[in-house]
């Protein structure tokens, strides 16, 4: 039976010292490539609008992640409050950019661990899915150094906009089972412009790299679930500015060309979009098929590629039955 590696690094005490090694941190907070340096154990509060405690928006069984993710049960998905990251177009603003709101959602550790188990034992999902990670990392293992004693025994998936410190994911290793980051932009230009992260790609490559260092290539089991591995998203921007022709050719040639990927049509104008022009618009067919046409010059076979229409019905709704992918892994090879 699969066993995830943070079990063992909890039996022998290390998951304990990462959790203390990764809260002594908070106090100066580092955490994420922001680096604001408040003392977040004392209730400061730098980019992230975020303290001490966890801040949980939501969790349930999602259907609408990728199928390896979602598989028959759901991937039980927690919601972290707010965000390193100020996308304009962020289609979960209301969690990520109203800090105010989040404030009374926070939880303690162990609270936080009974909601891990619930999804677990009660709802039976695969996984656990954090989503918005990347500021509350030492939170996040606390939370699970709780919940191992209390039965967890599911693959930890990390769901990230991709803005990620490596100092903190080093700190990860073993702990989590399966990365899931963005590789948003190939330009710093539009990193600052519209998700207020001037150094983006660096700190996002060297982060999936890193992430494919510990886990490698997808690993499913007998069903078709996801237990280990490396999944890069790369959302389909209008006017070219993903620039996914920049991001795939890296992908294939710094990573491996057998990496798992998951191109995504579903931009919608959200939040601030509207009054962007470069952004006021759904993709373009021609913009679709162009990056679709990228998969095969790369010989990135592997993974999933969102329908057309996706914008149309994958709006946030976090109970939404079916998805929205379509496997690509048996087509291109």
């Amino acid at each position: 039976m699969f066993e995830p590696a943070y079990i063992g690094l909890y039996r022998s005490g290390e998951l304990e010292r990462r959790a203390k090694v990764l809260e002594a941190r908070l106090g100066a907070c580092d955490i994420c490539p922001r680096e604001c340096g408040v003392n977040r154990l004392e209730g400061e509060r730098g980019f992230c609008h975020s303290a001490y405690l966890p801040i949980v928006s939501s969790f349930c069984a999602h259907h609408g992640e990728e199928p390896v993710l979602s598989g028959s049960r759901g991937s039980g998905t927690i919601f972290l409050g707010n965000c390193n990251m100020r996308c304009v177009y962020c289609q979960n603003y209301q969690i990520s950019q109203d800090p105010a709101a989040q404030e009374s959602r926070e939880v303690d550790f162990h609270t936080l661990a009974e909601r891990m188990l619930y999804l677990q034992n009660r709802l039976g999902c695969h996984n656990i899915n954090f989503v918005s990670p990347s500021h509350f990392v030492p939170q996040l293992v606390r939370a699970v150094l709780e919940a191992v004693p209390m039965g967890l025994r599911l693959p930890l998936v990390y769901n990230t906009g991709g803005y990620d410190s490596l100092a903190t994911l080093r700190e990860l290793d073993g702990i989590i089972n399966i990365y899931l980051p963005d590789l948003r932009y190939a330009s710093d230009k539009w990193a600052r412009k519209f998700s207020q992260a001037p150094d983006y790609v660096a700190h996002a490559r060297a982060a999936i790299l890193e992430m494919y260092r510990q886990v490698g290539n997808l690993v499913l089991d007998e069903a078709g679930v996801a237990q280990r591995g490396l999944i890069v998203r790369h959302l389909i921007l209008p006017n070219g500015i993903a620039g996914s022709e920049d991001s795939l050719t890296w992908l294939a040639g710094e990573v491996s060309p057998a990496v798992t990927v998951s191109i995504m049509s579903q931009y919608f104008p959200a939040h601030r979009a509207p009054r962007i022009p470069a952004l006021a618009r759904r993709i373009l067919p021609s913009e679709y098929a162009e990056v679709l046409g990228l998969l095969d010059r790369f010989g990135l076979e592997s993974g999933w590629v969102q329908k057309v229409g996706a914008a149309e019905n994958y709006l946030p709704d976090f109970a939404r039955e079916g998805h929205p992918f379509e496997d690509t892994s048996g087509k291109r090879k």
